[in-house]
């Protein structure tokens, strides 16, 4: 069985490995915040591929996950429809729901 802050403390360790690969080069960040961002939040429970989780009860977090992945996506594709602007958006949605995942829903 594992301590209930073990995940936390990794998952801690590897948002403070990506900032300054965040700083330096955000689209080319983005990969790597979706893959961390989607383990934590299929650890607590959410189930990002099934669309009753865009429905239920914390459909906010989903939302905002599927809106920041979008972008992510099309960055990964290179496309030229996404602005910088975007891609901060892209970064701060995955750190709007890495705080909320680490403060709001630790582990019970």
């Amino acid at each position: 069985m594992l301590e209930p802050g073990l995940d936390r403390h990794e998952w801690e360790s590897q948002w403070q490995a990506l900032e300054e690969q965040v700083e330096d080069s955000p689209a080319e960040a983005l990969p790597e915040l979706d893959s961390l961002v989607a383990g934590m939040l299929e650890e607590r429970g959410y189930a990002l591929e099934e669309p009753v989780a865009r429905e239920g009860e914390d459909r906010e977090v989903v939302a905002e996950f599927l809106a920041a992945r979008e972008i992510t996506r099309l960055v990964e594709s290179v496309s030229d429809d996404v602005s910088p602007g975007d891609i901060a958006a892209a970064v701060n949605g995955y750190r709007s729901l890495y705080e909320y995942l680490t403060a709001e829903r630790s582990a019970p």
